[in-house]
């Protein structure tokens, strides 16, 4: 076994060099902005030790294949899960997933401020109400409509791999990978966090009001406390990792080891403290000095899984502006986020796969739909996980992916009364990612999703995450560290080739997130959508498109519509939803079903002539507010 693996090993830097040779790390389409990383080598301090013994997980966890990570805790089924009413406004809206969250973006908007003023103050309301989920300490995307200008803007605030990082980095010493769970507690899983440098940037060129006002409503939340909500209690006590944490067992959990109680007041004044140096001297308070030392010491100093990152890595981070991917769609045009996220392309080549078949004459719960769309995935889903990766690294054949005449010859092999078993990706010229071995592997599934309209036509559309929930469990000044590096590929050589998305030093893991704007054909916006749920936000996001364009379904209709996905496997239906009846429709075709929980977190704004329609996704406690 060791002889292999070193074998593997070799083989696996003689790809890298030739991978990275060939690319020239130039992107077809795409601007690379700033510096790759250096390395530095941080102070070493005592390890944290943890506070008590690992606790059983709970049923949320017991059964799980640990290659396979979990969403954020299962919501009850449809049938028991109660809808939410559709919520208008005139003049602006936020959709996001907490009211303490949607309310501060709205208190923005109120006093004059941007749509990237809105997403920066529910960000990091979120940070202290939904720690689970995003924060200061992970990354993001964020897509922008300049209503005054036209221009479309996206925003990759994704974190990168430190200089310390190997493609073999989650394998053991016998070659054989790190289980899932294995590798997410400790400093090994993170990635230099983004959202902050990628949130000034934004601010920069699209902010109305001064950055510190903007941190003051989270300051004051995270200073007074918030009442403990069920979906963050019930994570918390079912979570396997919090308690081998001294910072985050303490904040968490109780002596007992339990989480805290629902409605219980939870108080950050760590996080009140790091905000207000935040606020007062931008991004780079996080990212050099005294926080970035903790956060150095933190992930080299853990007790489990010691990291990597460096005070060179974090000084050396620069968040990146990047051009959007856009496609028609029938009379509509569809805008979302380039690579590292494969979340744009794919839902893109989903809806022109389509574009040909009549949706609007089908009912949204008959079998035809969910066939077709489900073909179509297969394909895209085939192509994601061949070709997409860092541009920066990997040439990435976006235009080519998106071309017209490559996704209608694409379209033809979807038959209407037979199901492809498995898709094959398109075949693309040599000298791009074709050279390189597929991966489907995708984990992360705790994750934010913020939708904003302000009152001059601007729109954001920002997907942010930690990874898993809790991220690394590693908890810094108050708030959480990411665990992204696990969204790299744990199995670096396939087949004898390289994996497109396997790790290298300031290379930015792949994503499925995927923020989109859609407008209409006098090229005004007329729907900004995203989710959280890993590589399942492609289906998510692609379902809820089709339901309020083909189907004219107000938003919070479309974002309750049940849930259908196949990423070039299984075809899966949401658990406890009417379309489950279909399954055996589905299996004649040549389907494999399965039936799950989706947990969703769908945040949509549909925009009209008569007004903002908030969606907001009944699955979890998102809000939508606005006048």
């Amino acid at each position: 076994m060791r002889e292999a693996y070193w074998n593997a090993r070799k083989s696996m830097i003689a790809a890298i060099s030739f991978g990275l040779s060939l690319s020239g790390c130039q992107n077809m389409s795409l601007d690379a902005v700033g510096p790759a990383t250096t390395s530095s080598e941080a102070t070493p301090v005592a390890q944290e030790l943890p506070r008590q013994k690992p606790r059983p997980s709970s049923q949320l966890q017991q059964g799980l294949d640990d290659s396979q990570a979990q969403p954020e805790g299962s919501t009850p089924s449809a049938k028991k899960r109660p809808t939410k009413p559709l919520v208008r406004a005139n003049k602006h809206m936020v959709v996001a997933a907490n009211p303490h969250a949607a309310n501060a973006g709205l208190d923005i908007l109120r006093a004059g401020g941007s749509a990237v003023d809105a997403a920066i103050a529910t960000q990091l309301v979120l940070n202290v109400v939904e720690p689970q989920s995003s924060g200061i300490g992970g990354g993001a995307f964020l897509l922008h409509f300049a209503a005054a200008s036209g221009a479309i803007d996206a925003y990759d605030g994704r974190e990168t791999a430190p200089t310390g990082a190997t493609p073999d980095m989650f394998l053991k010493s016998d070659g054989s990978r790190m289980k899932f769970h294995e590798a997410v507690p400790g400093g090994l899983s993170v990635g230099v966090p983004g959202v902050l440098r990628m949130l000034e940037m934004a601010h920069r060129t699209h902010g109305k009001l001064p950055w510190k006002r903007l941190f003051q409503p989270a300051i004051e939340i995270a200073e007074n406390g918030f009442e403990i909500s069920p979906r963050l209690h019930r994570l918390a006590d079912g979570d396997r990792h919090l308690g081998k944490f001294t910072s985050s067992s303490e904040y968490f959990l109780t002596r007992e080891g339990r989480a805290r109680a629902i409605g219980s007041n939870l108080r950050n004044p760590a996080f009140a403290d790091t905000l207000r140096r935040i606020a007062a001297g931008g991004a780079d308070v996080f990212y050099r000095g005294a926080i970035a030392k903790d956060i150095v010491r933190a992930v080299r100093n853990s007790h489990l899984n010691p990291g990597r990152i460096s005070l060179k890595d974090m000084e050396s981070y620069r968040a990146k502006r990047r051009e959007p991917v856009c496609v028609p769609y029938r009379s509509w045009f569809v805008c979302g986020m380039p690579p590292p996220t494969s979340g744009g392309v794919t839902t893109l080549q989903i809806l022109s796969m389509l574009s040909l078949q009549d949706l609007a004459k089908l009912r949204t719960d008959s079998l035809e739909p969910i066939h077709l769309i489900s073909e179509a995935s297969k394909m895209a889903f085939a192509d994601r996980n061949h070709y997409l990766a860092d541009p920066d690294f990997i040439n990435v054949p976006v235009g080519k992916l998106l071309d017209p005449g490559y996704l209608a010859k694409r379209a033809t092999q979807i038959n209407p009364a037979t199901a492809i078993k498995r898709a094959r990706p398109g075949k693309l010229a040599p000298e791009s990612a074709y050279n390189f071995a597929p991966d489907s592997s995708e984990k992360g599934l705790s994750t934010s999703h913020v939708s904003i309209v302000d009152e001059n036509g601007n729109v954001v559309s920002m997907t942010t995450t930690i990874e898993n929930a809790f991220g690394s469990r590693l908890m810094v000044r108050g708030f959480l560290l990411n665990n992204e590096l696990t969204d790299f590929s744990f199995s670096p050589i396939k087949e004898g080739k390289l994996v497109a998305n396997a790790a290298w030093p300031g290379k930015r893991p792949r994503s499925s997130m995927a923020p989109i704007i859609v407008f209409g054909n006098d090229g005004k916006p007329v729907l900004a959508l995203g989710s959280p749920g890993g590589s399942s936000i492609i289906g998510y996001v692609a379902k809820t498109i089709i339901a309020v364009l083909d189907w004219k379904m107000n938003a919070q209709e479309a974002v309750e519509t049940p849930h259908f996905i196949n990423r070039n496997g299984p075809t899966d239906l949401e658990k406890g939803t009417q379309i489950t009846d279909l399954r055996e429709d589905l299996e004649r075709l040549g389907h494999t079903v399965r039936v799950r929980a989706m947990t969703s977190g769908l945040h949509v704004i549909k925009i009209s002539k008569t007004g903002l329609e908030g969606g907001v996704d009944p699955r979890r406690e998102g809000f939508a507010a606005g006048d």
